[in-house]
Protein backbone atom coordinates (compact mmCIF):
# COMPACT_ATOMS: atom_id res chain seq x y z
CA UNK A 1 0.00 0.00 0.00
CA UNK A 2 1.50 3.08 -0.82
CA UNK A 3 0.87 6.31 1.55
CA UNK A 4 1.47 9.99 0.68
CA UNK A 5 0.78 12.52 2.39
CA UNK A 6 0.99 14.97 -1.14
CA UNK A 7 -2.22 14.63 -3.13
CA UNK A 8 -0.39 12.75 -5.87
CA UNK A 9 1.81 9.97 -6.32
CA UNK A 10 5.37 10.56 -7.75
CA UNK A 11 5.67 8.30 -10.67
CA UNK A 12 2.10 7.16 -10.36
CA UNK A 13 -1.00 8.20 -12.14
CA UNK A 14 -4.32 7.88 -10.18
CA UNK A 15 -7.17 6.26 -12.21
CA UNK A 16 -9.85 5.96 -9.77
CA UNK A 17 -10.91 7.98 -5.99
CA UNK A 18 -12.60 5.41 -3.67
CA UNK A 19 -13.24 7.12 -0.49
CA UNK A 20 -12.29 8.81 2.25
CA UNK A 21 -10.94 6.42 4.58
CA UNK A 22 -9.11 6.99 8.56
CA UNK A 23 -7.95 5.17 11.88
CA UNK A 24 -7.79 5.95 15.32
CA UNK A 25 -7.08 5.11 18.70
CA UNK A 26 -7.59 6.16 22.18
CA UNK A 27 -5.06 6.37 24.44
CA UNK A 28 -4.76 6.91 28.29
CA UNK A 29 -1.18 7.66 30.26
CA UNK A 30 -0.30 5.03 32.70
CA UNK A 31 0.03 6.56 36.24
CA UNK A 32 3.44 5.16 36.47
CA UNK A 33 4.83 6.51 33.23
CA UNK A 34 2.77 9.62 34.18
CA UNK A 35 4.33 10.06 37.39
CA UNK A 36 7.77 9.55 35.79
CA UNK A 37 7.43 11.76 33.49
CA UNK A 38 6.15 14.69 35.59
CA UNK A 39 9.66 14.14 37.43
CA UNK A 40 11.49 14.73 33.94
CA UNK A 41 9.44 17.84 32.97
CA UNK A 42 11.04 19.12 36.44
CA UNK A 43 14.98 18.65 35.18
CA UNK A 44 13.80 19.22 31.30
CA UNK A 45 14.27 16.69 28.09
CA UNK A 46 12.52 14.59 26.23
CA UNK A 47 10.08 12.88 27.57
CA UNK A 48 10.47 9.34 26.06
CA UNK A 49 7.37 7.13 27.87
CA UNK A 50 5.28 9.88 25.82
CA UNK A 51 7.42 9.80 22.47
CA UNK A 52 6.79 6.06 22.46
CA UNK A 53 3.02 6.23 22.65
CA UNK A 54 2.39 8.49 20.69
CA UNK A 55 4.82 6.39 17.86
CA UNK A 56 2.57 3.29 18.69
CA UNK A 57 -0.67 5.14 18.55
CA UNK A 58 0.28 6.41 15.42
CA UNK A 59 1.29 3.46 13.88
CA UNK A 60 -2.06 1.59 15.17
CA UNK A 61 -3.93 4.06 13.35
CA UNK A 62 -1.84 3.94 10.19
CA UNK A 63 -2.55 -0.36 10.24
CA UNK A 64 -6.15 0.59 10.92
CA UNK A 65 -6.54 2.78 7.56
CA UNK A 66 -4.78 0.80 5.61
CA UNK A 67 -6.93 -2.27 6.45
CA UNK A 68 -10.38 0.31 5.19
CA UNK A 69 -8.38 1.29 1.97
CA UNK A 70 -7.54 -2.48 0.86
CA UNK A 71 -11.48 -3.17 1.86
CA UNK A 72 -12.01 -0.82 -0.86
CA UNK A 73 -10.03 -2.67 -3.07
CA UNK A 74 -6.95 0.63 -2.75
CA UNK A 75 -3.53 0.74 -4.12
CA UNK A 76 -2.54 4.12 -2.01
CA UNK A 77 -3.81 6.65 0.27
CA UNK A 78 -3.24 10.21 -0.43
CA UNK A 79 -3.67 13.25 1.21
CA UNK A 80 -3.05 11.64 4.83
CA UNK A 81 -3.32 14.10 7.85
CA UNK A 82 -3.04 13.52 11.14
CA UNK A 83 -5.16 15.37 14.04
CA UNK A 84 -5.36 14.75 17.64
CA UNK A 85 -7.69 15.56 20.37
CA UNK A 86 -8.46 15.57 23.62
CA UNK A 87 -10.91 12.87 24.76
CA UNK A 88 -10.84 12.94 28.86
CA UNK A 89 -8.44 13.75 31.48
CA UNK A 90 -5.91 11.99 30.37
CA UNK A 91 -6.98 9.96 27.43
CA UNK A 92 -6.39 11.34 23.92
CA UNK A 93 -7.31 10.33 20.05
CA UNK A 94 -5.00 9.91 17.61
CA UNK A 95 -6.61 10.44 14.13
CA UNK A 96 -5.80 9.62 10.47
CA UNK A 97 -7.39 10.27 7.47
CA UNK A 98 -7.06 10.36 3.68
CA UNK A 99 -8.22 9.16 -0.02
CA UNK A 100 -7.74 5.82 -1.08
CA UNK A 101 -7.54 5.26 -4.60
CA UNK A 102 -6.18 3.33 -7.05
CA UNK A 103 -3.05 4.16 -9.00
CA UNK A 104 -0.91 3.04 -11.71
CA UNK A 105 3.07 3.77 -12.50
CA UNK A 106 2.92 6.24 -14.74
CA UNK A 107 4.64 3.57 -17.66
CA UNK A 108 1.83 2.02 -17.57
CA UNK A 109 -0.76 4.68 -18.30
CA UNK A 110 -1.84 5.16 -21.97
CA UNK A 111 -0.75 8.15 -24.12
CA UNK A 112 -3.66 10.31 -24.02
CA UNK A 113 -4.61 12.94 -26.97
CA UNK A 114 -2.49 16.01 -27.33
CA UNK A 115 -4.99 18.84 -25.08
CA UNK A 116 -6.64 20.77 -27.83
CA UNK A 117 -5.18 24.48 -28.54
CA UNK A 118 -6.03 27.41 -26.57
CA UNK A 119 -7.83 29.76 -28.69
CA UNK A 120 -6.90 33.56 -29.09
CA UNK A 121 -6.17 35.97 -26.41
CA UNK A 122 -9.73 37.43 -26.23
CA UNK A 123 -11.91 34.74 -27.09
CA UNK A 124 -11.64 32.52 -24.36
CA UNK A 125 -15.22 31.85 -22.84
CA UNK A 126 -15.00 30.27 -18.76
CA UNK A 127 -16.22 26.84 -20.54
CA UNK A 128 -13.18 26.84 -22.06
CA UNK A 129 -10.67 27.05 -19.71
CA UNK A 130 -8.86 24.11 -18.34
CA UNK A 131 -10.27 22.74 -14.77
CA UNK A 132 -7.69 21.82 -12.13
CA UNK A 133 -8.00 17.80 -11.67
CA UNK A 134 -5.79 16.61 -8.11
CA UNK A 135 -6.45 13.15 -9.15
CA UNK A 136 -4.74 13.54 -13.27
Amino acid sequence: MQLSNLEHLPNYRITERLDVVYGSTVRSKHVGKDFFAGLQNLVGGELTSYTELLEESRQEAIDRMIVKAQALGADAIVGIRFSTSSIAQGASELFVYGTAVKAVPSNEVQPQAPAPTAPTVGTTSADDLPRFNPFG
